[in-house]
């Protein structure tokens, strides 16, 4: 076995082991963790295939802007976690077809490679050129409109974050200084008579 397969199957088995774990923790920040883990082990998979942008992009992206920012605000939520896993179960059958047929769309694609059916290989660039040249031009030229739709459900995706952030008015103790310039002193002091009582 060559060095480079050997590195290839040691990556993936990590990579299958914090996908699992990913789903399996009971801990969301553990989760996140293995997350992390698995978005490393896909980078030294990407540099096994001479895609160094693809794999510093994910790192620097992925890892280092998206699950930090997750890790904060699960870190920061008081998430009722035995209240999320009520109804597991009831979504264990759907979920087991869904994970069936992924696995079966990967076998035909690495079966087909394998037995020399469908024409898979991963084209190299020329000398003059680099990756970042390359996935530029295929960006902006035959894949322009999955791109743009790209962003626009990753906008969609933000404004619904912040939709269901603010669905509902929070009681805050913020102070507005315009309110505070205009308050006279009678609408703030109010001067109470009160019997006085007499003590022996």
């Amino acid at each position: 076995m060559e060095f480079k397969t050997f590195v290839f199957y040691f990556l993936s088995a990590i990579m299958v082991f914090a996908s699992l774990r990913v789903v399996t923790a009971r801990n969301p920040v553990h989760a996140a963790l293995f997350l992390v883990l698995a978005f490393f082990t896909a980078s030294g998979v990407w540099l096994l295939l001479q895609a160094e942008f693809l794999a510093i992009s994910l790192v620097l992206v992925y890892v280092g802007a998206v699950m930090v920012l997750f890790l904060f605000v699960v870190m920061m939520l008081d998430i009722n976690i035995d209240r999320l896993r009520e109804g597991f179960w009831s979504y264990l059958p759907l979920g087991s077809i869904i994970a069936l047929l992924m696995v079966l769309e990967m076998g035909v694609i690495l079966g087909g490679s394998y037995f020399d059916i469908l024409e898979i290989g991963v084209p190299q660039t020329a000398a003059g050129e680099s990756n970042v040249q390359s996935i530029g031009r295929l960006l902006f030229t035959d894949y322009v409109y999955p791109f743009e739709l790209a962003s626009v459900i990753l906008l969609v995706g933000i404004v619904a974050a912040v939709a269901l952030t603010l669905r509902e008015k929070r009681k805050t103790k913020l102070v507005s200084p315009a309110t505070q310039v205009f308050v006279k002193a009678k609408d703030r002091v109010r001067v109470l008579q009160m019997p006085a009582e007499k003590r022996d």
